[in-house]
């Protein structure tokens, strides 16, 4: 037996019961629990001599709204015209979509996830921990901060970019981006172009917020294809 495959029977061992999936890919485990379990599971993670999961080294959102939906197909283009990249869906990539498309929609539940990355020096072991937010509207998920002092940051930064509300967290605010800004950039609704604009008014002596000037558009993904890199 692998450690993969002996990590993985181990956790339905010990936390079976408190968690909804346990999945191995790639070479990696996957463990994937509830909001009101995360805080128990996480500690069982931490502290049984199975695990001893005493790192967390990243916790970062995933918005799901659109997973499986793509405009890009680069594996299969031709090598011919500005188009060859996309199949424009969507109005500079946002959210609203034709009713007519082929494309299946994803379901609208369990939209936003916290994913957590741990490390157990004692037994060599990655794990990969994920908890959805069971409301989309305004998803909160427990802080794990009392648990690992590191996730503090991460939390910060998750909150920032995707709206997710880590509760319980001590000081929970932005991080990286200004006090002025609106919305969260990392979220699939949010436009390439962002929605405000910053400038010096010379005449206010302050910096000021304006709705931003940019028009929304499609961007091309850059195709690398053998022919050329043959020449190159």
């Amino acid at each position: 037996m692998s450690k993969v495959e002996q990590l993985q029977e181990q956790i339905q061992e010990h936390v079976g019961e408190r968690i909804q999936s346990c999945t191995t890919d790639l070479g990696e485990v996957t463990v994937e629990a509830a909001s009101e379990q995360l805080l128990d599971v996480c500690l069982t993670l931490r502290k049984h001599r199975d695990f001893e999961f005493t790192i967390l080294l990243d916790v970062c959102g995933v918005d799901y709204s659109e997973y499986g939906v793509a405009e890009w197909q680069t594996a299969a283009a031709t090598g011919q015209g500005f188009s060859r990249g996309v199949d424009v869906q969507t109005a500079g990539h946002l959210r609203q979509r034709d009713e007519n498309l082929s494309v299946e929609q994803p379901a609208a539940s369990r939209r936003f996830a916290a994913v957590y990355h741990l490390l157990s020096i004692s037994h060599n072991q990655r794990l990969r921990l994920r908890c959805f937010a069971p409301d989309d509207d305004l998803p909160v998920v427990p802080s794990v901060t009392g648990i690992w002092t590191s996730a503090n940051w991460y939390e910060r930064e998750a909150f920032d970019l995707y709206g997710i509300i880590f509760e319980g967290h001590p000081d929970l605010r932005r991080i990286l981006t200004d006090y002025g800004f609106i919305g969260h950039p990392f979220r699939k609704d949010f436009p390439l172009s962002g929605n405000v604009e910053v400038r010096y008014d010379p005449e206010k002596q302050r910096v000021v917020y304006e709705p931003v000037s940019i028009e929304p558009r499609v961007l091309v993904p850059k195709v690398i294809r053998d022919e050329i890199e043959r020449r190159g």
